[in-house]
């Protein structure tokens, strides 16, 4: 996982691409929501004999093309993996440049998110992050808020595991202050109180870097995701590998565990 840069220029790509690829046939079936663990940055970076840092640079114009490709598409929904709860076992100088970075783009790019409709929103434990990344977190968030265009999802100090605690700690608080009663504890009422709450689950889950796993993100979400896997690293998943991905999405058949023709 790495790093997030946020959009320039989305309406003037998303014209361009309005007249047509005429070399990519049509989409059939567009994901209303996309989620994307941006892993292999480091790994891309040393197999070019570079510091780790030159990959977390390298995959920036990555996710640039992951936040246009999907408002061109008409994708609602974008939740970026961007560092996870378990990141902070890595060596304290690569951990301390993502979090510059993480500053950097956010005061350097909100501006233009904000103009281009895009709503952006941070899931995670934000509390234990700086207090002045958290500051810029908020702003971004009050910002953006009524923007439409796509709602950008940025994954920081997040896990799955974390994200269920944090739902059972808020529902057993209602349950002490006696506003929820244990019968009325339905899938409706933990997915109420997880960071995603108001949101579709994700229709896709794209993850490039070679490892099949799910890296603890949005697990209670995906269980009806479908999954698209590449060999490729974060940093070489340009748009035609974006595609390649939404292709395969839309011939799948999601049948969510009706038989065909229910």
């Amino acid at each position: 996982m790495g790093l997030f840069i946020l959009p320039m220029g989305i309406f003037e790509w998303i014209r361009t691409k309005a007249a047509g690829d005429q070399s990519k046939p049509a989409l059939q079936r567009i994901p209303q929501h996309v989620a994307i663990i941006m892993d292999g940055n480091g790994r891309w970076a040393q197999h070019r004999g570079l510091p780790r840092s030159a990959g977390h640079r390298a995959g920036l114009d990555r996710v640039r093309d992951a936040v246009e490709f999907c408002a061109a598409n008409g994708v609602k929904y974008l939740t970026l993996f961007a560092f996870s709860t378990e990141n902070w076992r890595r060596p304290t100088e690569e951990v301390e440049y993502l979090m510059k970075l993480f500053e950097e783009a956010l005061k350097k790019e909100i501006a233009k998110l904000h103009e281009n409709g895009i709503r952006i929103r941070f899931i995670g434990l934000r509390e234990e992050v700086s207090p002045s990344l958290q500051q810029l977190m908020t702003e971004s968030e009050r910002l953006t808020k009524n923007n439409q265009t796509l709602v950008l999802n940025i994954a920081i100090n997040y896990g799955g595991r974390s994200e269920l605690v944090t739902a059972a700690r808020r529902i057993a608080e209602k349950a002490l202050q006696g506003e929820l009663q244990p019968q009325q504890i339905t899938e409706e009422q933990i997915s109420k109180h997880l960071f995603t709450a108001g949101q579709p689950d994700p229709d896709l889950l794209i993850k490039p870097g070679g490892e099949l796993r799910i890296s603890n993100f949005l697990i209670w979400q995906m269980a009806y995701t479908e999954f698209y896997f590449s060999e490729l690293m974060w940093p070489d998943f340009k748009n035609d590998e974006l595609y390649k991905a939404f292709r395969d999405y839309s011939q799948r058949k999601r049948r969510f565990g009706k038989v065909k023709g229910e």
